[in-house]
């Protein structure tokens, strides 16, 4: 009975995945409600470039960027990250991952992006008070082993904007495949992000939510201890009208192309520390367009994984006036 009930899960799993990459990759493009969905959700994922589906890190926050990849993590983890972005905004959040048997691992998570205080004017520009903005996310992950190398995972999440008096929620789903061979230390996945749309609008305006259809590989190398992580992003999005800068009518089809590619390098001394480093192209390109040129699209970071305790730390430039610095920790029961 367990081996029939593991064998049609395997197939619904890869079934569901294609099916829906088939019907929604195409149809699916950027917007600009829940932003923060766009973020990454661990300081490892940060300093590999802020973009990355493959990598096996070793803490729950890898929920958000592909579910699959919670197969390979130890039961009963609790993750905590916390964030400075923008001038008085801060981004943090919170998981707790456990693996129930030895095939299925499911997962909680919950994430807040405060904008700080603003002024409220009427339509004269006079101040009558103030408000502040916030977005929160919260949801289900699960994963399923496929086989010894396959794994498969979706997340459940609902998302809740509130500007001022107005508000807004939405719903979505993310879908995973992952690839892992530890004996060639390779990692491959595909990953379709936030499939969904708004169930409450601001105000009657339609927004989509930001969907990402994502692959990627790690490889590490035979005789040194180093892992090159490559992840192509927004694998949807080929017009130039979706680059909000100057001149993008005037791209060449190379520069559209790097502009969906994040590169990270991972150095590991020993088996308990890592060093990385990631370029992001598009990032890069677009803080150049906004004046900003020093350190554009460069992000680093390093981080400790012992036995119990995880700690990580990253550095990122995502506007052109200030950088972001985020931490998180991870404890496993």
């Amino acid at each position: 009975m367990e081996h029939n009930f593991e064998f049609y899960m395997k197939k619904i799993l890869i079934l569901t995945v294609f099916s829906l990459f088939c019907a929604l990759s195409f149809a699916q493009e950027s917007g600009s409600t829940l932003t923060m969905l766009t973020l990454p959700t661990s300081a490892h994922v940060t300093a590999l470039g802020g973009e990355n589906v493959s990598s096996a890190d070793a803490q729950p926050s890898v929920v958000l960027h592909n579910p699959a990849l919670l197969s390979n993590l130890d039961s009963n983890l609790l993750g905590l990250q916390f964030m400075t972005y923008a001038d008085g905004t801060k981004w943090m959040g919170a998981e707790y991952s456990r693996a129930i048997g030895e095939r299925h691992t499911g997962a909680v998570f919950g994430h807040y992006l405060g904008y700080g205080s603003m002024d409220e004017t009427d339509e004269h520009g006079n101040i009558i008070g103030d408000f502040s903005p916030k977005d929160i996310v919260v949801g289900v992950g699960y994963s399923y082993l496929l086989s010894d190398h396959w794994a498969g995972g979706a997340n459940f999440k609902m998302g809740y904007s509130h500007i001022a008096e107005y508000s807004s929620l939405a719903i979505g789903v993310d879908l995973g495949l992952n690839y892992l061979d530890v004996e060639k230390d390779f990692s491959a996945s595909v990953v379709m992000r936030n499939i969904g749309a708004q169930v409450k609008t601001f105000d009657g305006v339609v927004e989509r939510v930001p969907f990402n259809l994502q692959a990627g590989f790690t490889k590490g190398l035979a005789h040194l201890p180093v892992e090159f992580n490559v992840t192509l992003i927004d694998l949807t999005r080929w017009k130039k009208s979706d680059y909000y800068v100057p001149d993008a009518e005037k791209l060449k089809f190379g520069r559209l192309a790097l502009n969906h590619v994040v590169f990270g390098v991972e150095i590991k001394p020993t088996n308990y520390l890592y060093i990385a480093g990631g370029y992001n192209f598009r990032r890069a390109y677009e803080l150049k367009a906004a004046g900003s040129s020093h350190m554009a699209g460069l992000s680093l970071g390093a981080g400790l994984n012992l036995s119990k305790f995880k700690f990580g730390i990253s550095w990122a430039k995502y506007h052109h006036s200030t950088s972001s610095i985020m931490g998180n920790v991870a404890y496993s029961f």
